[in-house]
């Protein structure tokens, strides 16, 4: 067993609180809100029709508008009331319960490597820290080797930007390219949000 998740910890204080982000999540769509710029880049990215893992998918916001652009998706999230909100919101991909730090999609019938895994929406800063590199290694061995791994969270959420990379390097996903924001917008000391897109070596 793996140290649990500070989001898992979360739910556990608060069995309501995945219900009620789900719900929040729903109605800021429903609002017209705009929750696909992550999928706009990682679409700009990889080609028609590639494979993508969207790790810690949540209730499936990000992998769901990547299968509307075409691509075969499989979403992954170790909360079960998030992944059956994207099962019941979100036809089309296919949606895992799993812990980022055991991913084992072949042991699943999941074979091929994906050309593009992105991990969005803070997913790095609610991972217990013990778990870290070795969520990022698990990404690096789900991932072609021409493919890119995209991570985007903010700053001060308990995980430094520089120990991130640290820990990216140390898992074979050296960064490639640094952004500030999912529209493209360059990274610069101090920026608030990151946005790394990593190159397996």
């Amino acid at each position: 067993m793996v140290e649990q998740s500070a989001w898992m910890r979360k739910v556990a204080a608060d069995p309501g609180h995945s219900s009620w982000y789900v719900e929040r999540m729903r109605g800021m769509a429903a609002a017209g809100e705009d929750l696909e710029g992550e999928a706009r880049l990682v679409d700009a990215m990889v080609g028609r029709g590639s494979r993508i893992l969207d790790a810690g998918c949540g209730p499936g916001r990000v992998g769901a508008a990547l299968h509307r652009r075409g691509h075969d998706v499989v979403g992954v999230d170790v909360d079960p009331v998030l992944i059956e909100a994207a099962v019941a919101d979100h036809p089309g991909p296919r949606w895992i319960v799993g812990d980022l730090a055991e991913l084992d999609l072949p042991a699943q019938g999941i074979e091929e490597r994906f050309d593009a895994i992105v991990c969005a929406g803070n997913v790095m800063t609610f991972l217990a820290p013990s778990t870290r590199v070795d969520v990022l290694r698990r990404m690096r061995a789900h991932v072609e080797e021409e493919g890119r791994v995209v991570v985007g969270f903010g700053a001060a959420r308990g995980y430094d930007f520089a120990d991130f990379l640290t820990d990216a390097r140390a898992a074979g996903l050296p960064p490639d390219l640094l952004l500030s924001s999912w529209d493209l917008r360059p990274w610069y000391p101090g920026s608030s949000f990151l946005v790394a897109v990593l190159k397996p070596s």
